[in-house]
């Protein structure tokens, strides 16, 4: 669980970073329709949840470096014990001071009211530009509040900037309390895929797996951090599967791309495992290419190296593969220069990991790749694929291999936060005879 001091921690420095003549503003995510009168789940814009910790709706952050007494303010709604009635627990105003370490708070009906007093006189307005619509009329109506006061003119703001490059870099180094939701988060996921293998039987459809899954992460006060992909047999090789409504047969593969959130972290893992609790001979075959690949890539996961470095460990040892079962043919030069393994593997090896499955942060500055970093989180999830209609032999039709870690990058090697999901040929075979 973050702490309040660390969300207040995060707003002064960012406050420190956009300088002393700025006001920042941060507005939350507004609530959703799904149908009808319906909502979606609600859940915080990830940006807003950095800075502040709060998750409802109808909120504006508002940070004035230069404002002595009342640097940090939030607007928000008022508790309204009707609402409450209704819709459960509402912070409100004096709890957002209380519990959030706001220097104060004021009901969002009031915002058109103080905000332009408090825009004017900053040199500089920081805001997202251009992300949401909606806000940004309304700063533009604020903004033009101002101009028509009489002899107001000078202390209109001169300079706009966006903040979303800034807070993204601040959110690619994680805090030690945010790794521990995050490992956390992956706990909670590596439970949910070991009782899919031992829950799989085959005839079972996919969506049988995933009643196991969703069970397990609300058992363990989680939820999903995005919509799981559980494919047998030919679905191994659509990568972004998720109608997960086919019935298994034994012999195939069921690859799981599942992961958890927890207290607004995400994990993200990925397994392979045979539907009937045995590897083919062939199986196991291309599952130790994309296993070696994983374990090639993660011991490139390391303080100073660039993000292409493990990417590239995993191109080069999955393409010795795919010559080494023949799947390809050439020379390891060749099929590297020429990429034909992309036709097997299409895909990055990793991604950024955080509030967001896909996290923020930049891959390249200036056409060099990012350096790794102490604290920075990612994913490493090499895979081969070979679909019933490519130009394999034949014995490889049909089968998909994908194997997906979430790595923190530390000065003495990289930590495997998911590493409690099994991986090897023979840790899943164990579990799934249990």
């Amino acid at each position: 669980m973050i702490k309040t001091k660390e969300y207040v921690k995060r707003r002064k420095q960012l406050m420190k970073i956009v300088g002393e003549q700025s006001i920042t503003l941060l507005s939350s995510r507004p609530e959703l329709i799904r149908n009808g009168d319906v909502l979606h789940y609600y859940r915080q814009d990830s940006d807003f949840y950095y800075l502040t910790g709060f998750n409802e709706p109808d909120a504006v952050l508002v940070l004035i470096p230069s404002l002595t007494g009342q640097q940090q303010i939030l607007f928000c709604r008022e508790a309204d014990p009707k609402k409450m009635l209704w819709d459960g627990p509402m912070l409100g105003t004096q709890r957002a001071v209380d519990e959030c370490g706001f220097d104060a708070a004021y009901d969002i009906k009031e915002i058109d009211r103080r905000l332009p007093l408090l825009i004017q006189g900053c040199e500089k307005i920081c805001f997202k530009i251009g992300e949401n619509d909606e806000f940004d009329q309304r700063l533009s109506q604020w903004v033009k509040t101002i101009e028509t006061r009489k002899g107001q003119k000078s202390n209109i703001p001169d300079e706009f900037m966006s903040i979303s490059h800034v807070l993204h870099d601040m959110r690619l180094y994680k805090s030690n309390a945010e790794i521990k939701c995050m490992k956390k988060a992956a706990d909670i996921a590596a439970g949910a895929h070991i009782r899919m293998m031992q829950n799989c039987r085959p005839e079972q459809f996919e969506y049988e797996l995933q009643a196991h899954y969703a069970y397990h992460l609300t058992a363990n006060q989680s939820h999903s951090s995005y919509p799981p992909i559980i494919g047998s047999g030919e679905n191994n090789n659509t990568l972004h599967y998720i109608n997960n409504n086919q019935q298994m047969r034994s012999g195939d593969l069921v690859l799981i791309d599942a992961g958890a959130e927890y207290d607004f972290y995400a994990s993200d893992i990925t397994r392979t495992f045979p539907v009937n609790g045995r590897f083919t001979a062939r199986q196991k075959d291309l599952y130790a290419v994309v296993l070696q690949a994983q374990m090639d890539a993660i011991e490139q996961v390391k303080v100073g190296n660039h993000w292409n470095e493990f990417h590239d460990a995993a191109v080069k040892t999955i393409s010795q593969g795919l010559l080494d079962l023949k799947i390809l043919k050439g020379t390891l030069e060749q099929v590297l220069e020429e990429k034909t393994y992309a036709a097997f593997y299409m895909h990055m090896t990793g991604h950024w990991l955080g509030l967001d499955v896909h996290d923020v942060g930049d891959y390249r500055v200036d056409d060099l790749w990012v350096e790794l970093e102490e604290n920075m989180v990612l994913t490493v999830e090499p895979g081969i694929y070979i679909s019933e209609h490519s130009n394999a032999p034949k014995v490889w039709r049909g089968m998909g291999v994908r194997i997906e870690d979430d790595i923190q990058v530390k000065i003495k090697g990289p930590v495997v936060l998911s590493n409690k999901a099994p991986k090897t040929i023979d840790e899943i075979e164990h579990t799934m005879k249990g």
